[in-house]
């Protein structure tokens, strides 16, 4: 019973990153929620200029990264 529990915590770690990416802006860090279970691109750099390269990625267009970084410049706008 005592090995369950931890097996059941590395599951949730593993399946959490399955169905997310986290992307690090230049202040904050957002999640958004991936369309396919996969690792690729998982943790994501969009600090500076890298956010253009962003936009080459198809997993990232299809999870909606147009709309995140949007709010992200409206914000930064503010």
């Amino acid at each position: 019973m005592k090995k369950i529990i931890p097996l059941l915590i590395i599951a949730a770690a593993v399946y959490g990153l399955l169905n997310f990416h986290f992307i690090l802006f230049d202040g904050r860090v957002k999640i958004l929620k991936k369309v396919d279970l996969q690792l690729e691109n998982t943790f994501v750099d969009a600090r500076g200029e890298k956010q253009l390269k962003l936009f080459l990625e198809p997993d990232l267009l299809r999870a909606g990264i147009n709309d995140v970084i949007d709010s992200t410049a409206k914000k930064l706008k503010k």
